[in-house]
């Protein structure tokens, strides 16, 4: 007898369905695992035999190949327990073949027969709902399962012998509520930001357009402060994107007690942080900081303090909003559409504009310092702001009257005439999901941020002198949309292009 169980397999956040197949026969005795196991599934068989014996049950004294079809994909991660046991149990007859030939099984055992979470359920609860199968999960990710829709028949035991009994009929399991993170501590507020009038328009700009904002200032200038009040200016993930979302950090295993995502995410790696760190990879291929920032804020403090093949990785993930992990076994895609915020010193001392402070290699050193930042990924930020040191007079002023919520105010306005203009706009190829204008590109940006006679005059004037490339062009023009969005106004005219060209600063070398 062969008994099946089904269960699923990640590549990136696809789902790839996996048959568990076991068969008992006569020979010699051995408990075999095939199908391209990596090693913590092929050690399943010891869990998977501990968990039994505290159940009292005993493996039989047969030949047992557990095979996992197809047999070409590898199979990673310990979430393939539950379906071996299930399938040993149902060939050893003390659970119902047709009752599990329904269902879908993914969870990690522990020696006493006990369920632990695993990663990458709620990916799973949505593959299941469309192939029109139920859930068997561990007990803390019956929430993240819950979310895939009421008509998913979703099983959360604690441990084994619960869901033997539940078959059984002799204890039934209640479907489990989906949940959602609790609401964070109220963020960090604007007005504890002195001075520095300019940077704090930048903010709301980017914030409103979702636009790529880089601060350029000395030491103690307020440019991380500001970056870590951006979160707070930013409206909270719909319910479509908080899905998205939240299946990335299943993968990664990082939901917090199967617990949807409700605020955008905000990432902030070290400078040590590596390439397969940032942008995904690693042995498999595991999402990067870049990705689980999707749909939110990735702030880079001391930007050219990272490596150099570390920031050049960006530019293709910031360009196309994907992340693409190629390995030798591996060709995954991650969603990585997020707001990049970068922070820098204007020279390893910081002190450039100050000749009291500066070094004495000025301003050679400031040009040596900022070309480590090359001009493809300048150029794929829309906004470069200067953060000049805040003066003692400013330090002594009251708080600011306008807050985070003030500008919050404004920025969820100008979302949502964006959101309303795009969605009117569409449908769009490739299934490609507009929302912002920083997304916005080619025809479509030519439509909603074409500026007026004397806009135009002065952009193409301005990118001649600037020696604009042509994605520059267009980023001015994205921005431009923006601040038209953020006064009301229907059209770009040639002050919201005299705005946008303010933020454009000339890329270091030229």
């Amino acid at each position: 007898m062969v008994a099946r169980i089904n269960t699923v397999a990640f590549q990136g956040i696809d789902v790839l369905d996996i048959d568990v197949q076991v068969q008992m026969s006569g020979g010699i005795v051995a408990f075999t695992v095939v199908g391209l196991p990596d090693k913590a599934v092929a050690e399943s068989r010891e869990r998977v035999r501990a968990a039994l014996h505290a159940l009292g049950l005993a493996l039989p004294a047969k030949r047992i190949t557990v095979n996992l079809a197809p047999a070409d994909v590898l199979k990673e991660g310990s979430h393939f327990d539950l379906p071996i046991a299930l399938a040993l149990l149902t060939v050893m007859g003390v659970l119902p073949d047709e009752e599990m030939s329904r269902y879908c099984a993914l969870g990690e055992l522990a020696l006493d027969g006990a369920l632990s979470p695993v990663a990458g359920v709620l990916p799973a609860a949505i593959n299941a709902l469309a192939r029109d199968r139920g859930l068997i999960v561990p007990e803390p990710c019956g929430g993240e399962a819950a979310w895939a829709g009421e008509a998913l028949d979703v099983l959360a035991p604690a441990n084994l012998l619960v869901l033997i009994n539940h078959f059984k009929g002799t204890q039934v399991l209640t479907r489990p509520r989906p949940r959602l993170q609790e609401a964070a501590e109220a963020p960090l507020d604007l007005r504890d930001v002195k001075g520095n009038e300019t940077a704090k328009r930048a903010l709301e700009v980017a914030a409103a357009g979702s636009h790529n904002l880089l601060m350029i200032g000395p030491p103690g200038s307020g440019k991380s402060m500001l970056a870590a009040r951006l979160p707070g200016l930013l409206p909270p993930l719909d319910p479509a994107e908080a899905l998205e979302v939240s299946m990335i950090h299943s993968v990664a295993g990082l939901l917090d007690d199967g617990k949807l995502l409700r605020q955008r995410p905000y990432r902030a790696p070290h400078q040590s942080a590596s390439l397969p760190a940032l942008v995904g990879g690693g042995t498999r291929a595991k999402p990067g900081e870049i990705s689980l920032a999707h749909k939110g804020v990735l702030f880079l403090d001391e930007l050219p303090e990272f490596p150099r093949a570390t920031l050049e990785a960006l530019r293709q993930p910031l360009e196309t909003g994907k992340s693409v992990v190629s390995r030798a076994n591996h060709h995954v895609t991650y969603p990585a559409r997020v707001q990049l915020v970068a922070a820098m010193n204007p020279c390893r001392c910081g002190h450039l504009d100050d000749p009291s402070l500066a070094c004495a290699r000025a301003p050679k050193c400031a040009a040596d310092y900022q070309s480590k930042i090359s001009g493809p990924l300048f150029d794929r930020i829309d906004l470069h702001i200067d953060v000049p040191a805040v003066s003692p007079a400013d330090l002594s002023l009251p708080p600011p009257a306008e807050g985070s919520a003030d500008v919050a105010a404004r920025v969820a306005v100008a979302r949502a005439v964006q959101a309303e203009r795009y969605a009117a706009l569409g449908p769009y190829p490739e299934g490609r999901a507009v929302r912002t204008n920083a997304e916005a590109d080619g025809e479509l940006l030519e439509r909603v941020a074409g500026p007026d006679q004397s806009g135009r005059a002065l952009l193409t004037e301005a990118a001649e002198r600037l020696k604009l490339s042509a994605r520059g062009y267009h980023r001015v023009m994205r921005v431009a949309r923006t601040l038209a969005d953020l006064e009301g106004s229907d059209g770009v005219r040639r002050l919201h292009i005299a705005e946008a060209l303010s933020y454009r600063r000339i890329a270091p070398g030229r």
